[in-house]
């Protein structure tokens, strides 16, 4: 849901900066408002993949692969199409079993 959420917001930022002519402004590549919201959405990019690695049991910082040349962003990408672990992990419930979810609220 997340990467839904920032595809619809890039897809309306995108038409805004074409509209306004301020496309290809920063390095040729993006417009500023493009490269203000790529930049308010780091963190909060990150602590989404660190929360799937938590579901699949693993940790967090498992998100230094996406550092390996060529390969790291590719081996990351497939861990976060993986689906988590069944039941309760060291890091929490599982947050599809709506009864795990209960221990927590």
């Amino acid at each position: 849901m997340f990467l839904l959420g920032v595809a619809i917001a890039a897809f309306v930022i995108s038409i805004v900066e074409g509209m306004l002519g301020l496309s290809g402004m920063v390095a040729g590549l993006y417009g500023p408002l493009t490269t203000i919201f790529l930049l308010a959405i780091l963190i909060p990019s990150i602590a989404v993949q660190i929360r799937r690695f938590h579901d699949q049991d693993k940790s967090g910082w498992f998100v230094l692969l996406a550092f390996i040349p060529f390969v790291g962003g590719l081996i990351v990408l497939v861990f976060m199409c993986l689906e988590g672990t069944r039941g309760a992990n060291r890091f929490g419930a599982d947050p599809k079993d709506p009864a795990g979810t209960e221990a927590f609220s």
